[in-house]
């Protein structure tokens, strides 16, 4: 008889030093069961895949776990891979310069007395790209792939094992929409098969097309679990922060006053690709509005910003000017110098040095600004560094807890604290509120609103369309390197914008 439980966790509890991530957290999740788990960044999500994984031992915490009805003490992530469970991380772990059947293969090689099997690894692979309904050549190099071609190949690696408990962390973070219904499909598939899902998302809304029960955590703790058809997304906010949020999407009105940033006619050519990522885009953005830019993945958003900013290095053409003088900047450090900021996409890769302490990572970008013949003034970097910590109520025990231990929305606030410290009168933010939760992005809206008033021109890049609609004063929406439409607030809606974005007429 198979047990109806997949999965039980008893009374987990794992503690750090001065922090306990997992407090006396118990749960079940059934087998062919899709169990969405939530929580704000910090709410112990991470700890507890982590202790389900294998990824700490079980000396290192207290409680038990039961897989498929059987007790189990995992000492290593292999351990948990033996019994069945795969975990699908939003970093993902592909060899850029492999073909997609050695990202598959890799580690586990079809052979016969050490001599591999191309044809049989190539016939797998093919098997696994058909049931990711992905229509690729398994010889194709995974750096060519797009982000969410990646994603669902490392699910292929999943299904290559034949795993039947499968954790997925943020997996729609980098997706299109045409790939998050991909996705969905794929998941829906997979519980047919009698798969169990584990899916961690801060995207709410799409909990209740693809989850069967919610869990929250909250500050280590179980907080409770709903079935999606009895619940609302307000209902399981709630829970998250303990307290009701009134407005996910604060925004307040200020009056669209001069023009500081004008681009015209600009393009940015790849001879990698041999062709524009960016072809003669002009607009201007003015002091006291959101400007927002949107469209799809590869639409040349981000490009346009990294090559203006002079962080991208391929050839362009056009005029850029700033408060009415033009600019030409070889590198971020002549955009720093003239009061702009770029907050990228993926702060873990571009915006931090995770290894660093809090302190050290926000004073990068003025490090000449407090230092004096090449000295760095420690007694300014600590005061600056307290200064912005207190402002953007970034969680931490002290100045000098590193980076990679906080949580994604107090990673994010570290890098917007030191841009905020170089003083921006221009402030990009690509995908700013990207893997942050609910309460992390309110407040993180509000401090939007606060650089608006004090009148810092906002330029943000995201593929998010409540939050586009939500804080926008005014939507710009690009497509194939090109602006496709343009909207004002009150005249924006979804269907438009998404019909703007895939090129509809």
């Amino acid at each position: 008889m198979i047990n109806k439980d997949a999965v039980i966790m008893k009374n987990v509890t794992k503690e750090f030093p001065g922090v306990v991530a997992l407090d006396q957290v118990s749960l079940n999740i059934k087998r062919a069961e899709v169990r969405a788990l939530v929580g704000e960044n910090g709410a112990g999500k991470s700890t507890l895949i982590k202790v389900l994984s294998g990824y700490y031992p079980h000396s290192s915490f207290s409680g038990e776990l039961y897989i498929k009805g059987e007790k189990v003490k995992f000492n290593t992530p292999g351990d948990a891979e033996q019994a069945g469970i795969a975990v699908i991380h939003q970093e993902m772990s592909l060899l850029n310069q492999l073909s997609i059947a050695e990202n598959l293969f890799v580690g586990r090689w079809i052979n016969k007395r050490g001599i591999v099997n191309w044809k049989k690894i190539y016939q797998k692979s093919e098997e696994i790209l058909n049931k990711l309904d992905l229509n690729l050549d398994p010889g194709i190099l995974v750096k060519n792939l797009g982000v969410g071609q990646k994603q669902l190949i490392e699910i292929g690696k999943a299904l290559l094992l034949e795993n039947d408990i499968l954790i997925l962390d943020e997996p729609t973070a980098a997706l299109t929409e045409r790939e998050t219904e991909k996705l969905f499909k794929i998941i829906k598939n997979l519980k047919e098969d009698g798969v169990t899902i584990i899916y961690i998302s801060h995207r709410l809304e799409e909990l209740f097309e693809i989850a069967d029960t919610v869990t929250v955590l909250r500050d280590g703790k179980y907080i409770g679990t709903k079935d999606v058809n009895e619940t609302t997304e307000k209902d399981i906010s709630t829970m998250m922060v303990g307290r009701d949020i009134k407005d996910m999407y604060p925004k307040i009105n200020v009056k669209r006053r001069d023009p500081v940033l004008k681009v015209k006619n600009y393009s940015v050519f790849d001879h990698g690709r041999k062709g524009y990522l960016v072809e003669n885009v002009s607009f201007t953005a003015y002091r006291g509005e959101i400007l927002c830019f949107t469209g799809l993945i590869g639409s040349g958003r981000s490009e346009l910003f990294k090559s203006i900013f002079g962080a991208l290095g391929n050839d362009r053409e056009g005029r850029v000017f700033i408060d009415g003088q033009e600019v030409n900047f070889k590198s971020p450090y002549n955009a720093i110098k003239v009061g702009m900021a770029y907050l990228t996409e993926e702060r873990k890769n571009d915006g931090l040095i995770l290894p660093q302490d809090v302190k050290t990572n926000i004073s990068l970008a003025v490090l000449k600004k407090i230092s004096k013949r090449g000295i760095l003034n420690l007694k300014d970097e600590k005061k600056m560094a307290e200064d912005y910590v207190k402002k953007l109520d970034i969680r931490i025990p002290e100045l000098q807890t590193k980076v990679e231990k906080l949580s994604g929305g107090n990673q994010q606030k570290v890098v917007l604290a030191k841009w905020l410290a170089s003083g921006p009168k221009i402030l990009v933010l690509d995908e700013p509120t990207r893997g942050i939760d609910v309460g992390a992005r309110v407040e993180i809206y509000n401090i939007i609103n606060h650089l608006i008033k004090q009148g810092v021109v906002i330029i943000i890049i995201s593929s998010d369309m409540q939050e586009v609609l939500g804080i926008s004063d005014r939507i710009i929406v690009m497509r194939e390197g090109k602006i496709n439409g343009e909207f004002e607030r009150g005249d924006a809606t979804e269907e438009k914008i998404i019909t703007c974005a895939i090129g509809v007429n």
